[in-house]
C-alpha cells in the first residue's frame, strides 16, 4: 500500500503543478500581458484565460485544482505539526506545505482574475463544503458553514467586499431571475454576455420540450442549434452554457436523470472515503469533495467539458478509486 500511496501523491503533485503553470500564465495576463481588449476589465486590467483561450475554462480548471491543492497544504501541515510535537521538524516537511499553501494561492486568483461569476460563485461554494465535510463531526462542519456564511454576510452588507466584484455578480443575478424570456429584450453592451447566455439557455429547454425523452442526440446541441434558435441568436456557441440543460438538450430526461445520478453516487463514495485512516488520504478525499461541489454549481453557468478537462476530472476520479479500494481493505482487514 505504501508504493500505491507514494504514487498518489506523486499524480496530485503532477495536477498541482499543472495548475500553477496555467495559474501563473493567467495572472500575467491580467496585469496586461495578453493585450486582448475586448476582455479588457476595471479599465486597466485583462480577464485572463491562461491556454484556453477564453475566461470561463481557465476559471473553471483553476476552480476545479484548487480544492485538492488547499486540502493537500491542510493534511501535510497536520503531519508536520504532529511530527513536530516529537521531534525537530527538518526542511523537507516544510516544502510540501509551502508548495500546496502557494500553489493554493496562485490558483485562487486565478479564479479571481478570470473574472469568471460562474467561478467566483463555485469557488465559494467548494470552500463551504470543504468546510463542512473537514471535521469528522457533522456539528462542528455546521458550525463551520454558519460561521463563514455569517461572515461572507457581514463584508457585503458592510461594504468591504470589492465594488467591482459586487457589480459584476449583481448584474448576473438580477438579470438572469428577473428574465423569463429574452425573445424581447433589448440587446445593449452592459446584457450583451448574460442575454447570449439565457439565448442558448432557451434554445435547450426548445430541444427537450421537442425531445423530452431522448433529447436531439448525444453532442448534436451544435448541429440542432438552428432549428431551435432565438431570432438575433443564430449562431451556436457550441453548447448551452449550463451543462445540465445541454444534457437535458441532448439526452433528454433519461440522460440527464443518469448523469445527476451518477455525480450523487460519486459524491457518496467520496463522503464515505473520508472515513480513511490516514490523514493526508482523508484530506485529498475532502478536496476531491470540494472538486466535485465546484463542478457541479459551476455547471449551472458553463460546460466544463472542454479543453481535455475531462483528462483531469478522470485522474481525479482515479485517485478517489485508490482511495476506496484502501478504506475498503481496511475495513475488511478489520483495522
Amino acid at each position: 500500500m505504501g508504493s500505491k500511496k507514494q504514487g498518489r501523491e506523486w499524480i496530485v503533485f503532477a495536477l498541482t503543478v499543472a495548475g500553477i503553470g496555467n495559474a501563473l500564465i493567467g495572472i500575467y495576463e491580467y496585469f496586461g500581458g495578453s493585450g486582448a481588449l475586448h476582455l479588457l476589465v476595471n479599465g486597466n486590467h485583462f480577464r485572463a484565460f491562461g491556454t484556453f483561450g477564453q475566461p470561463n475554462p481557465f476559471g473553471g480548471f483553476m476552480g476545479l485544482l484548487a480544492p485538492l491543492a488547499l486540502m493537500s497544504a491542510g493534511g501535510y501541515g497536520l503531519r508536520l505539526w504532529r511530527k513536530g510535537r516529537r521531534a525537530p521538524i527538518a526542511l523537507a516537511d516544510i516544502v510540501p506545505v509551502a508548495f500546496y499553501g502557494i500553489a493554493f494561492g496562485l490558483m485562487a486568483i486565478g479564479v479571481y482574475v478570470s473574472v469568471s461569476r460562474g467561478a467566483w460563485l463555485a469557488f465559494a461554494a467548494s470552500l463551504g463544503m470543504m468546510a463542512f465535510a473537514l471535521p469528522r463531526r457533522t456539528g462542528y462542519g455546521l458550525g463551520l458553514i454558519v460561521v463563514g456564511a455569517a461572515l461572507g454576510v457581514f463584508l457585503w452588507t458592510t461594504g468591504r467586499v470589492p465594488a467591482s466584484i459586487v457589480a459584476r455578480i449583481n448584474s448576473f443575478t438580477q438579470e438572469t431571475f428577473a428574465i423569463n424570456d429574452v425573445r424581447g429584450v433589448t440587446i445593449t453592451a452592459e446584457n450583451y454576455a448574460v442575454i447570449e447566455r439565457l439565448a442558448h439557455w432557451q434554445a435547450a429547454v426548445n430541444m427537450a420540450t421537442a425531445n423530452p425523452l431522448l433529447g436531439v442526440g448525444f453532442g448534436n446541441y451544435e448541429a440542432a442549434y438552428p432549428a431551435y434558435s432565438l431570432m438575433n441568436w443564430e449562431l451556436a456557441l457550441g453548447h448551452a452554457h449550463n451543462y445540465y440543460l445541454n444534457v437535458l438538450a441532448e439526452t433528454g430526461m433519461i440522460g440527464l436523470l443518469s448523469y445527476v445520478a451518477l455525480w450523487v453516487m460519486i459524491g457518496w463514495i467520496t463522503w464515505r472515503v473520508r472515513r480513511h485512516p490516514d490523514q493526508l488520504s482523508r484530506f485529498t478525499a475532502v478536496g476531491l469533495l470540494g472538486t466535485w461541489v465546484y463542478l457541479a454549481v459551476h455547471s449551472f453557468t458553463d460546460n466544463l467539458w472542454v479543453n481535455n478537462l475531462f483528462m483531469h476530472m478522470g485522474v481525479m476520479l482515479g485517485i478517489l478509486a485508490l482511495l476506496q479500494h484502501e478504506v475498503r481493505g481496511q475495513e475488511n482487514l478489520g483495522l
